[in-house]
């Protein structure tokens, strides 16, 4: 199960939130004598575990967890600092001959652990909402053929129902006046040596929902109002970025008494499954995901076991499928 010398193999398991990715993580970590590695962007912060359902000590069940409360809610983190500190606990986990499984639903975490950045101009937000009224207005499908002829390899990575990336590609062109794929391959990547083989999650859109309603009642039966009071006690701003997330921000107008706790958890259970699509979405773009039901834990195994074991190379299809 070893990799290649100065390759590091991961796992990958996303897919949108309460779809059950950490008892999955869990189950197949235990299976492989693995440790997990967090993809979640609310996680990393301390004092915010209820709101962000950081798994407990129970339902991590002895297995190694890594990027859970490693920051303070107004300390600067961000996908680019993620990447830093997944890249340092993989190659340790590697090193010591354990199975890395990264496992999070926080789409463009994943995405810069296994492809990097590089540097370029900030965003123009007026540039950005023209492209992305375009892409609304015509579908994503044309925008890719318009940034195919501008730029064919980017194209080529991109699949043509990835609304951001398409996006991102022409912008980062107008921006510079560069093809992407020629400010990547400047770039290099040259710390990227991971093989990576992606599974997305997806349950059941009722069985999801349900889940979601069902979580966010149990949140707050949990203490998330007094986790927020607590946050608010200790002097972080309900302004910061982490304070106004799905969960703090409804609990936080509650508090100030604009929402009753019903409205806040009507409200809740709304954001989070508008929360959960967009991330089913984000996910199916990227076509080198396996999408599967989260209770396949067999079906998955045997793949992970042919993927470290050299005999897959990871991708959607298993050898002799079509």
């Amino acid at each position: 199960m070893k990799a290649e010398p100065g390759e590091q193999k991961v796992v990958v398991i996303a897919g949108p939130t309460a779809g059950g990715k950490t008892a999955l993580g869990v189950e197949l970590a235990l299976a492989l004598g693995g440790e997990v590695v967090s993809a979640d962007s609310m996680q990393v912060y301390r004092g915010m575990d209820v709101g962000t359902a950081t798994p407990t000590p129970e339902e991590m069940r002895g297995v190694p967890h890594h990027l859970l409360n490693v920051v303070n809610p107004d300390e600067d983190f961000n996908a680019a600092i993620y990447r830093r500190m997944a890249l340092s606990r993989i190659a340790d986990i590697v090193a010591r001959g354990k199975v890395c499984l990264v496992v999070g639903g926080t789409g463009l975490y994943i995405r810069g652990l296994l492809g990097g950045f590089f540097e370029c101009p900030p965003a123009d937000m007026e540039l950005r909402r023209t492209l992305r009224k375009a892409c609304d207005t015509v579908g994503p499908a044309v925008l890719h053929e318009r940034l195919r002829r501008l730029d064919p390899d980017a194209a080529d990575r991109i699949h043509p129902n990835d609304r951001v990336r398409i996006t991102r590609a022409l912008e980062i062109f107008h921006l510079t006046r560069e093809r992407p794929s020629r400010l990547a391959g400047a770039h290099a990547f040259g710390d990227r040596n991971l093989r990576a083989l992606k599974f997305s999650l997806e349950p059941d859109r009722g069985e999801l929902y349900d889940r979601i309603n069902r979580r966010c009642v149990r949140m707050v039966e949990s203490g998330l109002a007094a986790e927020c009071e607590a946050l608010l006690a200790r002097g972080y701003s309900p302004d910061l970025k982490p304070m106004k997330a799905i969960g703090y921000r409804h609990m936080i107008r509650h508090l100030k008494g604009e929402w009753t706790l019903d409205e806040a958890i009507r409200y809740l259970q709304r954001d989070t499954r508008r929360y959960a699509k967009r991330q089913i979405t984000w996910f199916r773009g990227d076509p080198g995901f396996i999408r599967v039901a989260p209770r396949d834990a067999g079906g998955m195994l045997e793949r992970i076991r042919a993927f470290l074991d050299g005999r897959f190379p990871g991708g959607p299809e298993m050898p002799g499928q079509a």
